[in-house]
């Protein structure tokens, strides 16, 4: 770890020390009646029509598999969820694990990630504290100090909180799943948050093997709260070097900037329309990438609603985009080791998904079940052909998956 990192890790520990110690006076008793423990299972499939012979759904990571049942993931939580009136001390954490076919692309770089080379593996996916500190404004301040899924991006690494069983471009390829490091939220007023924090990088942990060029990185940006709440907007910044295998002097020269807005408007309590920009840029590479996707969400009933997603993702030196057809080249890719990668030139791609969430009201100890059938359609814009095994410049894929709450 780099000195900066050192520096700006202290910072934030020595803050978080100190609340924990006014917390052992303030803390209410009940602080642990909101420790909550849960799982998950998500499991689906998706039919390529072309039936490619490399059985890849080329621009798709987390549902990559063509004509493929998977278990994408099963996970357990145990956790406790700061309340966002919080006016005082409060502290909560986040422990979370999973198994299935997504931890291939979810994993920390060093933990956990050479345990097995089959398809489903095991992933701790978050393992962090939160703190709320009634300090510098009337809103106070919260930390986030651990590992955790990015806090950037429209999609998450959890898929009930997701439109769809398939992910955008964006997610995919234009932002991190997950970092090591924490985060300070600043509500400076009603309106405005400052988001600051520094991590290891994109998808790393520490150490040699858990940090592909022993580099910091930082993130940084703004929320707005808007319209009572029914306006909301995040603009988020990564910068850090990501180069695997480069000397710690020599990739600090070789940024690698990920620059995400989401804005999201309830214009009803039925309608909930959510437009997410996304800019990429690496000065190793000399590539950039650009994307902007809409969502439309509509709640025709209680327990179904209607989703559409059209996205736009411009891949202009063909370096963000790929797939990856071994159980391990996602991990050896990042880490520098040789890896198989399916690229897919200078694209334009565009992709169309629609889609419903069908969730039923349920007794007995299941809470919840999802079912998202959808149908998406990918297009190379500018003509070449990225799809089913480098033939085709569209594919369509008809997929969906059951997520199990308990």
């Amino acid at each position: 770890m780099t000195k900066h990192f050192l520096l700006a890790a202290t910072a934030l520990a020595s803050l978080a020390l100190g609340a924990t110690a006014a917390l052992a006076d303030e803390a209410p008793k009940s602080w642990t009646s909101g420790i909550t423990a849960t799982g998950q299972i998500d499991a689906g499939i998706t039919a390529n029509t072309a039936s490619p012979a490399n059985r890849l759904n080329f621009g798709s990571l987390f549902t990559d598999k063509a004509n493929t049942p998977l278990l994408n993931q099963a996970a357990a939580t145990l956790s406790r969820t700061i309340d966002p009136k919080e006016t005082g001390f409060d502290v909560g954490f986040k422990l979370q694990g999973m198994y299935g076919a997504d931890a291939r692309y979810t994993h920390f770089l060093g933990e956990f990630d050479r345990v097995t080379k089959a398809q489903n593996q095991f992933d701790i996916v978050e393992a962090n504290v939160t703190l709320h500190l009634p300090y510098i404004t009337e809103g106070g301040v919260d930390l986030k100090l651990g590992q955790f899924s990015t806090p950037m991006g429209a999609e998450t690494i959890d898929p009930s909180t997701n439109a769809f069983y398939s992910h955008s471009y964006i997610f995919n390829f234009g932002l991190p799943f997950k970092q090591t490091g924490g985060y300070a939220a600043l509500h400076l007023t009603p309106v405005v948050d400052l988001y600051l924090g520094a991590d290891t990088g994109l998808n790393t942990s520490f150490g040699k093997t858990g940090d592909n060029n022993n580099s910091q990185s930082f993130m940084f940006g703004f929320g707005l709260n808007l319209l009572d709440g029914n306006l909301t907007v995040l603009a988020l910044t990564h910068a850090g070097p990501e180069t695997p295998t480069l000397t710690t002097r020599r990739a600090a020269n070789f940024q690698r900037y990920l620059n995400d807005v989401v804005v999201i408007y309830k214009p009803t309590d039925k309608l909930t329309l959510t437009t997410e920009l996304n800019y990429a840029k690496d000065e190793f590479a000399r590539a950039e990438a650009w994307g902007i996707a809409q969502y439309a969400g509509y709640a025709l009933t209680d327990t179904l609603t209607l989703n559409a997603r059209a996205e736009v993702y411009r891949d202009g030196q063909g370096f963000f985009v790929g797939a990856f057809p071994g159980n391990m080249d996602f991990l050896n890719a990042e880490a520098g080791r040789p890896a198989t990668v399916v690229g897919g030139t200078r694209t334009t791609y565009g992709e169309a998904t629609f889609g419903v969430t069908y969730k039923p009201a349920l007794t007995g100890p299941l809470t919840g079940l999802l079912v998202r059938p959808e149908v998406r359609i990918d297009s190379a814009l500018n003509g070449t052909k990225p799809y089913n095994g480098g033939r085709d410049s569209k594919a369509v894929t008809l997929a969906t998956d059951f997520i199990l709450q308990f």
